[in-house]
């Protein structure tokens, strides 16, 4: 199968961003609602590029709100089904587990607010806020981000450009207290929870973007297992594993880097990224990718059962 080229973007936020930007849980499920526009002045400093760095080293990982936003573009409805339930939440004992579905918990809050669905954004906001104070990362925020984030809860625009606001904070939080192995499981659970999404919609109703976004996420998944692998700790050797078992099915897809020069518009000073990057993938390793990645998730979000 060859895709189309697509123009993309490059925009992204680290995963960390969409489980920590929302530790505040708004009591108020009507919301006060500051002026969008209001908050866009406010926020007009680049966000994140998606750049984590650890010990010195880059590792670029896509946020789950482009998964959420490309979802909803592909016209697929709502379905609270493919998501973490909340009630599973009394599972995660360690530090280990609960960092992993914090990041998973905060893609789930990513989908929801990308469809407006504000009792269960309370619900996800909750759970996030309790795993977070668990781990003891809940002092990323200020209280005026907090406060900004409350009155916000119901207007989607808003929310989406806070997120920018509390990546800056969460990140600055985790780099100046040497927390960069939980901020490495919260970004490895966002990730994981957004692939899913992307296979879960591509099951119901095949869609080229969304095997594309599938299909595209080998160098993520690499990203992602060196920057495991740089912590020595027990725990990890068995979600490395299934990674890299992982990776071997995206090692089999062919990939051909096209390059095509940048354009640039003086008068708006943005260039352009033309370059793409040709995948073939199959059926079948869409199908053996669906497999690895519900096996895995499975084993994060049921420990017990594990």
């Amino acid at each position: 199968m060859k895709f189309n080229s697509l123009k993309l973007k490059k925009s992204y936020l680290a995963l960390a961003s969409i489980a920590l930007f929302s530790f505040a849980c708004s009591n108020d499920p009507k919301g006060t609602g500051e002026n969008p526009e209001e908050i866009a002045e406010d926020t007009t400093k680049p966000t994140s590029n998606g750049v984590l760095n650890v010990g010195g080293e880059l590792f670029s990982i896509p946020s789950p709100v482009q998964t959420a936003m490309l979802i909803q573009k592909s016209g697929a409805a709502y379905d609270k089904g493919i998501l973490n339930a909340t009630s599973n939440s009394n599972q995660y004992k360690t530090d280990f587990h609960k960092a992993l579905n914090l990041g998973i918990f905060g893609a789930d809050l990513g989908y929801v607010t990308m469809y407006n669905k504000t009792t269960d954004a309370l619900s996800y906001l909750a759970h996030v806020k309790t795993l977070a104070d668990e781990l003891g990362v809940s002092g990323a925020f200020d209280s005026k981000t907090m406060e900004r984030i409350n009155k916000n809860i119901t207007v989607k625009d808003s929310m989406l450009v806070l997120v920018g606001i509390a990546y800056r904070s969460s990140d600055a939080f985790l780099k100046n207290n040497d927390r960069n192995d939980v901020s490495g499981l919260i970004l490895t659970g966002g990730w994981i929870e957004s692939l899913n999404f992307a296979i879960s919609v591509n099951k119901q109703k095949e869609n080229e973007e969304v095997k594309r976004r599938i299909a595209e996420q080998k160098q993520s998944l690499g990203s992602i297992i060196k920057l495991l692998s740089q912590f020595n700790k027990p725990e990890y050797a068995t979600l490395i594993a299934d990674l890299q078992d992982l990776s071997k099915v995206y090692d089999a897809i062919d990939y051909k880097y096209v390059f095509e020069k940048p354009t640039t518009d003086v008068g708006t000073r943005t260039t352009t990224i033309n370059s793409r990057t040709d995948i073939n993938v199959s059926k079948e390793q869409i199908e053996q990718i669906s497999g690895k990645v519900k096996a895995l998730r499975d084993k994060i979000v049921n420990p017990s059962k594990a």
